[in-house]
C-alpha cells in the first residue's frame, strides 16, 4: 500500500460524505439487540454493522469492546476489519495506543503494519510526549496509513492536562501544531495525521493550519449537534469528520433501520464535505 491515507480519505468524503460510523458492541447494546454478552454476540453485532455501513466513507470499530473478550474478541475484530474493507469502506481502529520505545514500535506494527489488525488508520494518545509516537507515524506513512492523535477530548478529566498552558499555548494546541508540522512535510496534501477533538467542547484548539482531518466524536446521543460543526476551530472544508455510534446503533438490530439512521445523520452533516 503506497497511496496516502489523507488522499484516500478526502476522496471518500467527497464521494460518500464525511460521517464516521462506529461499531461499539457495548454490553448494554448487545442486550438491547437480544444478543449474548460474549464474543459470539460481538460477532453477530459486528456483522449487522458491516452490512448496514456498506458504502459509507469510513467506519470506526472501538477496539476496547472487542479486547474485553480476549483472543476470541480480537479474532472477531480481525474478521470485522477484513469485512469492512471488502464492503468498500475505510477502517479507523479506535485503539488509542501510546507508549515509548520498542513498545510503541510493537503497537505500530500491530495497528499500522501488515498484520490482521492493521487498519487504514488508528487513533493514538500523545500524552507520553508527542515524539513517543514517532514509530507509529513512520510505519503508518510507509504503509499509506493514517494516525488520529488525541488533542482535545470531551471528558471532564482531560481538561486538567489538555488545557494546561506551557510555552504560551495549551497542551492540546501543541499536539495540533505538532501534527500540522508532519502534514506540512507530506506531498501532496492533504496530510494523513489527524487529530481528535470532542464535539461537545466549548473551546477548541486552532485547527486552521492542521492540513489534515479532524475526527469529532460525540455527535448525536452524546450532545454534539450536527449543524454546529462548520468551521470547527478553523478547520477547512472536507476536513471535519463527525463520528457517531449510539445515535445510529440504538436503531438496531434491524440492518435496514441502522442504515436508515446512518443515512439521516450523513445527510445532516453533508454540508461539511
Amino acid at each position: 500500500m503506497t497511496d496516502r491515507f489523507g488522499g484516500r480519505l478526502a476522496d471518500a468524503i467527497a464521494e460518500r460524505g464525511p460521517l464516521c460510523l462506529g461499531i461499539d458492541p457495548h454490553p448494554e447494546l448487545l442486550r438491547a439487540w437480544g444478543l449474548p454478552v460474549s464474543a459470539d454476540g460481538v460477532a453477530r453485532f459486528s456483522e449487522i454493522c458491516v452490512r448496514a455501513y456498506a458504502g459509507f466513507a469510513i467506519v470506526k470499530p472501538q477496539v476496547a469492546f472487542f479486547e474485553a473478550y480476549g483472543s476470541a474478541g480480537f479474532a472477531v475484530l480481525e474478521t470485522t476489519i477484513a469485512a469492512l474493507r471488502e464492503s468498500g469502506v475505510l477502517v479507523l481502529a479506535d485503539a488509542k495506543r501510546g507508549d515509548i520505545g520498542s513498545t510503541m514500535a510493537a503497537y505500530a506494527q500491530a495497528w499500522a503494519g501488515d498484520g490482521p489488525l492493521a487498519a487504514d488508520a488508528v487513533t493514538a494518545s500523545p500524552y507520553l510526549g508527542f515524539g513517543s509516537l514517532q514509530p507509529l507515524f513512520e510505519l503508518a506513512a510507509a504503509n499509506g496509513r493514517g494516525v488520529f492523535v488525541l488533542a482535545a477530548t470531551s471528558n471532564p478529566e482531560g481538561a486538567s492536562v489538555q488545557r494546561a498552558v506551557a510555552g504560551g499555548r495549551t497542551v492540546a494546541q501543541a499536539v495540533v501544531d505538532d501534527a500540522a508540522a508532519i502534514n506540512r512535510a507530506e506531498h501532496p496534501r492533504p496530510g494523513s495525521v489527524g487529530v481528535v477533538v470532542g464535539a461537545t467542547l466549548d473551546v477548541v484548539p486552532d485547527l486552521s493550519r492542521l492540513g489534515g482531518p479532524v475526527l469529532v466524536p460525540g455527535v448525536g446521543a452524546q450532545g454534539g449537534r450536527p449543524e454546529a460543526l462548520g468551521g470547527l476551530g478553523g478547520a477547512g472544508r472536507g476536513q471535519v469528520l463527525p463520528a457517531v455510534s449510539r445515535e445510529v446503533l440504538r436503531a438496531g438490530p434491524d440492518v435496514a433501520a441502522v442504515r436508515a439512521a446512518s443515512e439521516r445523520l450523513r445527510d445532516q452533516v453533508a454540508y461539511l464535505a
